[in-house]
């Protein structure tokens, strides 16, 4: 295998701009059929993206043999289906985030995943992107001495500007998404403090819910503690009002501070000789250099980006952060 072909499985709002168009601009990839189930949509999305081949039935990506690898970017409720289709017909996964709609889903892929010769990465792609980079450089070179805790705040009003508009708004059905606004957004941030601080020993979180839809999460308290010692605190708040919407990490060390935001495009570095601030600029296509790191994992060229364990924690942690498990 010298070159991944790929099909999209659910060339929707997301795959629009953010992932879809890098898979013919990666060296080494090339895209050659897309799968949407509303026929005029898939077909538009084909012609606009000069991709050769679409189709309304997932199987016809999953059992086609000149294709070697699967974007699954459905809602969460299809993960799990798609995802075994894809490993069992021996074809490699770039999964969305989040990973499944619970737990017990995730396990299920990461065991199909070392039962066979797939691979697969998890779509957390804010850890290839310049901003973040740096925040994990500045980490590394100890900056601002040894990391003491880290406060995350995400507070948005109903409708949030931070996700993607969908004509059926299925981030707050827990059937379709798995839990709200908080296993939507959620992730980008948890997934960040395991990339920078590893394994985490203890979590303990609350939450509650609104009289409109009960059956998610629109306010989350949570803590952690990392093994090593690194205390985290986070508060997530989808019933803010407009005037107080924050997006906000501060990561705290014993010589300084590092304060960035998930959705921004500075990081600002705080310690005794002043304060420095770095800005980026993120490709048109976000997603481009993950799908680019998830290539050359593919093709036996890097490491896995981010493997299915760490999305199966992921999971573990959204459940325990919101109080379903303990």
């Amino acid at each position: 295998m010298n070159i991944i072909k790929w099909g999209i499985i659910g060339c929707g709002d997301v795959a629009e701009v953010k992932s879809g168009p890098a898979f013919q601009q990666v060296e080494n990839s090339n895209l050659v059929s897309v799968m949407r189930r509303n026929t005029e949509k898939a077909k538009s999305f084909a012609v606009r993206h000069h991709v050769p081949h679409w189709t309304t039935n997932a199987n016809d990506i999953l059992n086609n043999k000149d294709i070697n690898a699967v974007y699954i970017a459905t809602p969460p409720s299809t993960h799990l289906e798609y995802a075994l289709q894809a490993i069992h017909a021996g074809k490699h996964v770039y999964l969305e985030k989040p990973m499944t709609l619970n737990v017990e889903q995730a396990k299920q892929i990461c065991a199909a995943v070392e039962n066979s010769t797939s691979k697969l990465t998890v779509a957390h792609y804010r850890r290839k992107l310049p901003a973040f980079l740096r925040v994990k450089a500045l980490l590394d070179n100890r900056k601002i001495g040894e990391v003491t805790h880290v406060d995350i705040e995400i507070l948005q009003p109903k409708k949030t500007n931070l996700v993607t508009d969908t004509e059926e708004n299925w981030r707050i059905n827990p059937q379709i998404s798995g839990g709200g606004y908080f296993y939507d957004l959620a992730p980008h941030q948890i997934d960040l403090m395991i990339h920078y601080f590893g394994p985490i020993k203890t979590v303990r979180g609350l939450s509650s819910t609104s009289h409109i839809n009960s059956l998610v999460e629109d306010v989350v308290n949570g803590i952690m503690a990392f093994e090593n010692g690194i205390q985290f605190r986070g508060l997530w708040n989808f019933t803010s009002a407009e005037l107080n919407q924050k997006d906000q990490c501060i990561i705290y060390g014993t010589e300084g501070n590092i304060e960035f935001s998930f959705f921004g495009s500075e990081v600002i570095l705080t310690t005794t000789k002043g304060i420095e601030t770095f800005s980026f600029h993120n490709p048109k296509h976000v997603q481009e250099p993950m799908i680019k790191a998830t290539v050359d994992y593919f093709l036996d060229k890097g490491e896995n980006p981010c493997p299915a364990e760490d999305g199966l924690l992921v999971m573990e942690l959204l459940a325990k952060l919101s109080g379903r498990t303990t």
